[in-house]
């Protein structure tokens, strides 16, 4: 019997041989659970653009999955990023996923690059304009850092979906009441499209709390203790990880939630398993969409 459920997952290009080989085996080891996406990022300022071209390349040449690149408005020209999205579509690539970006190496906030996209909301408009690409968008159920509000997060995100949106993925979260009352105030809003929750299962906490801090998410105080003391003991974390998020997707689950976003960090250990609870199963390569 097939899962109600439908899964997308996120990867980020490598910088090293040996990380190449280790996407590559996530990838390898999670494909079978077709995916409807998987995307990949692209580093502020382009500092990965060639990296990310050549891994979103080999998806199409390799695998049966559909790749959505990520494109940013930071350190690049609407030149340049015409030019980048016009090379994905002539390679096969139709779905992009299209961010601001965040400030580069050493900025304290953000500002536009001079000639560049300014939002994410033009970069969507300029994508829509050159190609029929399906652009994603984020979103942030506890509101960007940047933003003075919730209902700023959701003008942000109407902005975008005038422009040509048809999907958001959220931050990641780990108060699923959050992203619930975000969604509910979405709604009422007049924002109809998908909004797939962003999960991250924690792979290290320490570092978790880092992308929590820059992205503006909360870690609720009762995580730190299901961690403690597991710093040299990565079995154990694992087992205590995939608890965690299995819990908070099933009380998704419960909720109405049918799609999962998953940030892999490249690795397939956690994200697999928390897919088999959910009741994904592999798909025969020949049975594959």
């Amino acid at each position: 019997m097939s899962s109600p459920f439908s899964v997308s997952f996120e990867f980020f290009p490598p910088k090293t041989p040996e990380s190449e080989e280790a996407l590559w085996r996530a990838i390898t080891r999670l494909a079978p659970l077709a995916p409807k996406f998987v995307s990949v990022t692209y580093g502020a300022g382009g500092s990965t653009r060639a990296r990310t071209h050549r891994t979103v390349k080999r998806l199409l040449a390799e695998t049966k999955l559909i790749p959505a690149a990520h494109l940013t408005c930071v350190g690049a020209t609407k030149a340049e990023l015409d030019q980048v999205a016009d090379e994905y579509w002539a390679t096969g690539v139709r779905q992009v996923v299209a961010l601001r970006g965040d400030p580069p190496a050493g900025a304290t906030s953000y500002e536009a690059t001079p000639g560049g996209y300014a939002y994410a909301s033009d970069l969507v408009a300029g994508l829509k304009a050159r190609h029929d690409f399906e652009v994603s968008v984020a979103t942030f159920p506890e509101g960007h850092p940047d933003s003075l509000s919730l209902d700023r997060e959701l003008d942000n995100l109407k902005r975008k979906i005038d422009a040509g949106a048809s999907k958001a993925i959220t931050q990641f979260f780990f108060d699923n009441w959050t992203y619930l009352k975000f969604v509910d105030r979405a709604r009422k809003a007049g924002i109809t499209i998908p909004i797939l929750p962003g999960i991250m299962p924690v792979s290290n906490f320490h570092t978790m709390t880092k992308f929590a801090a820059m992205a503006g998410a909360t870690v609720p105080r009762s995580m730190a203790p299901l961690f403690e003391g597991l710093d040299d003991d990565p079995e154990t974390r694992k087992l205590v990880a995939v608890t965690v998020a299995a819990e908070q997707c099933q009380q998704l689950a419960e909720a109405g939630v049918t799609e999962f976003h998953f940030y892999t960090l490249n690795r397939a250990d956690l994200t697999y398993a928390l897919c088999h609870i959910l009741g994904l199963r592999p798909v025969a390569p020949g049975a594959q969409q």
